[in-house]
C-alpha cells in the first residue's frame, strides 16, 4: 500500500507496534507456564519496550488535532503576546489550530495548576514565567501543583526587562526624583503589578528594600488592568514587563524612568538601567517559557522544542519581539529544567532577605 511521504514514518512505528504487541502475547504464553512468583520480573522489560515503541507511535503521528496553550493571566499581557505568536506559527507550521486559552487568577497558580492535571499527551501546554515556576514556590505556604515534579519544560522563550513606569501627573523625572518623592510622602504613593508574587510585584520589593522607601502594593489580575488604572490616575507607579507597557510609554501616556536589567534594553536604548540611574547593584529580569504536564513523552518534548527554537529565529517573530523589548531565546527541554530549579533557589533568597510576606 502506497502512503503519502508525511504518514510512513507513523505506519512504520504502528507496524512496529503491532509486531512488539505480538511478540508479548507469545511471551504471555510462556510467562503463563512459570512459577507465580517471577510473572513480574519476567515482563517487566518487555512492557517497558512496548511502551517506549507505543510513545514513539504517539510523537511521529503528534500533533494530529488542536493544541492549548493556557496562559495563566489575562489577555494583552507579556505573557498572552508571547503565546500567540509562537501559537500562529505552530499552526501555520503543522496545520493545527492553537488554542490560546486565559485562566487568569492567582499570581498564574489557577492556570498552572490546570495543566498540572491536564493529560500528558501534548495538547495542553503552558507558557509559564518567572511566578509560577520561580517564584511562587518560595512565596506560597500551598500551591496545588509542585513547580519541578508536576511539569517536564520544553523551551525558554524569552526574557524580558522590567520597567519603571509612572503615571504622567507625579512630579518626577528619574530614579533619584523617585526615591527622594517616595521618602518625602512615605506611604503615599502606590504602586501595581500583575499579582502577588509575579516580577512585577517581586521587583518593586527589591527596590523598596534597597532603597528605603514605601509604596502601597496594589494588586491586578494581569498588566492590562495595571496599565489602564496606571494611566487614568488610580496607581501611580509600576515595575513590570517592558512589552506590555512600550507602546504607551511611545505614545506618552505613561513616563518610562528606567529598567531592571543590568545593560539597557536594544528597544529602549534611552531608558538608563536601575543600577546607573540610582540604585548600584539592582537588577531583575523576567523570563517566559513553554512547560507541558510532567510525563508528556520525551519525543513530543524535543519536537515542540526544536520547532519553537525555529520559530524564535525567523526574522518576523525576531522583529516584533525585539521590538517589543524581549530577547528571543530558545532551549532544550534539559536546559529549561535546570533553568527553573536555579531561578526557584535564586527567588526563595529575595523573598527572604526582602521579609516578603508569605501568603
Amino acid at each position: 500500500m502506497l502512503l503519502p511521504r508525511a504518514f510512513e514514518g507513523v505506519a512504520q512505528a504502528l507496524e512496529e507496534t503491532l509486531k512488539i504487541a505480538a511478540s508479548l502475547a507469545a511471551i504471555d504464553r510462556i510467562r503463563s507456564t512459570l512459577p507465580e512468583n517471577i510473572h513480574m520480573n519476567f515482563m517487566r522489560p518487555f512492557a517497558f519496550v512496548f511502551l517506549a515503541f507505543a510513545a514513539a507511535a504517539m510523537a511521529a503521528d503528534y500533533p494530529n488535532k488542536p493544541i492549548r496553550i493556557v496562559v495563566a493571566y489575562t489577555p494583552a499581557g507579556t505573557t498572552d503576546i508571547l503565546a500567540r505568536a509562537i501559537g500562529q506559527k505552530l499552526t501555520e507550521a503543522w496545520g493545527q489550530p492553537v488554542i490560546i486559552d486565559n485562566r487568569p487568577g492567582a499570581n498564574g497558580n489557577i492556570g498552572t495548576e490546570y495543566v498540572a492535571k491536564a493529560a500528558p499527551d501534548g495538547y495542553t501546554l503552558l507558557m509559564t514565567t518567572a511566578a509560577p515556576h520561580g517564584i511562587n514556590p518560595s512565596l506560597y505556604r500551598k500551591l496545588g501543583f509542585d513547580a519541578v515534579k508536576d511539569f517536564a519544560g520544553i523551551s525558554l522563550v524569552a526574557i524580558v526587562p522590567n520597567v519603571l513606569v509612572v503615571n504622567n501627573a507625579l512630579p518626577v523625572k528619574d530614579v533619584k526624583e523617585l526615591i527622594a518623592y517616595a521618602k518625602t510622602n512615605p506611604g503615599k504613593l502606590n504602586f501595581g503589578s500583575p499579582g502577588i508574587g509575579s516580577t512585577g510585584h517581586m521587583s518593586m520589593e527589591l527596590f523598596k528594600a534597597m532603597t528605603g522607601t514605601s509604596l502601597m502594593h496594589i494588586t491586578y489580575k494581569g498588566d492590562a488592568g495595571v496599565l489602564t488604572d496606571l494611566m487614568g490616575g488610580q496607581i501611580m507607579v509600576a515595575l513590570s514587563n517592558l512589552p506590555a507597557y512600550m507602546p504607551q510609554v511611545k505614545a506618552g501616556r505613561i513616563r518610562a524612568l528606567a529598567v531592571s536589567t543590568a545593560r539597557r534594553s536594544p528597544a529602549a536604548p534611552g531608558i538608563p538601567t536601575i543600577a546607573e540611574a540610582g540604585v548600584p547593584g539592582y537588577e531583575t529580569v523576567a523570563w517566559f517559557g513553554l512547560v507541558a504536564p510532567a510525563q508528556t513523552p520525551k519525543d513530543i518534548l524535543d519536537k515542540l522544542s526544536v520547532e519553537t527554537a525555529r520559530i524564535l529565529k525567523l526574522p518576523d517573530v525576531n522583529a516584533r519581539l525585539s521590538e517589543l523589548g524581549a530577547e528571543p531565546v530558545g532551549s532544550t527541554p534539559q536546559q529549561f529544567d535546570s533553568h527553573i530549579r536555579s531561578e526557584i533557589v535564586k527567588w526563595a533568597k529575595v523573598i527572604k532577605d526582602a521579609n516578603v510576606e508569605l501568603q
